[in-house]
């Protein structure tokens, strides 16, 4: 989840959340990549997430129609927050389908399922994660995506190892990042990625970049499977 830099009151609410939330502990530095890991948005900036700007900026509609995502399958939101992504996927997959939505922090995972009840969705799972594992079933899932999420992981290798445990054989997983490759886009540094970035860190841990889609206004999406 990521933070603009001077748009709105709402955004600066969510970066001062962010230094709160977890104030003890510091980002690190990935080991192969050398990039700084971003600070987590706290859940006092879950507002942020559902701002009405958000369609224009992020066309999310377009990225999930580009996943052909089809029903019934069975599909994970890393980094759910408070589900603006996950009641999407839901309304893809259909009451024959699940998502599991997991967020390492209960109150946004009380904001997912409050709005989960009042959409009516029946075939969502809220998931509590931890900093190094998502606690997603082993070899279950179709796809899992992630959205402005990944540079927040701490210890993203040992999130990638999990994830990968969690896919089936031919499954996927899907990076929506900022470019940060344009420096016009109004976003934290910290909270872009670079496909080579991307590349580096995730094919490291047993995936392979398949594919990579720009019809997005200012992110990547970047589509790993996983490496035989």
């Amino acid at each position: 989840m990521h933070k603009p830099v001077g748009i709105t009151a709402v955004a600066a609410a969510a970066v001062v959340a962010c230094s709160v939330w977890l104030s003890a502990q510091q980002p690190g530095v990935h080991p192969i990549s050398g990039r700084r890991f971003a600070p987590v948005m706290g859940y006092q900036g879950a507002d942020w997430l559902d701002r009405t700007e958000r369609i224009e900026e992020e066309n999310p509609d377009l990225a999930l129609m580009a996943l052909r995502i089809p029903r019934g399958a069975v599909v994970a939101d890393v980094g759910a927050g408070s589900g603006y992504m996950t009641v999407k996927l839901a309304r893809l997959v259909g009451p024959e389908g699940k998502v599991y939505a997991n967020d390492i922090q209960p109150q946004m995972l009380e904001l997912l399922r409050r709005r989960a009840t009042r959409e009516g969705f029946t075939n969502i799972e809220p998931v509590l994660g931890a900093l190094d594992d998502p606690r997603l079933p082993a070899n279950t899932l179709d796809l899992i995506l992630m959205v402005d999420v990944y540079h927040e992981f701490w210890q993203p290798q040992a999130m990638l190892r999990k994830m990968h445990a969690a896919l089936k054989p031919d499954g996927r997983m899907v990076l929506l990042e900022y470019r940060k490759e344009d420096p016009s886009i109004p976003i934290i540094f910290e909270h872009k990625m670079s496909v080579a970035e991307a590349k580096l860190e995730v094919e490291a841990e047993g995936f392979r970049l398949a594919q990579v889609e720009q019809m997005l206004p200012r992110q990547h999406v970047l589509i790993f499977t996983k490496r035989p």
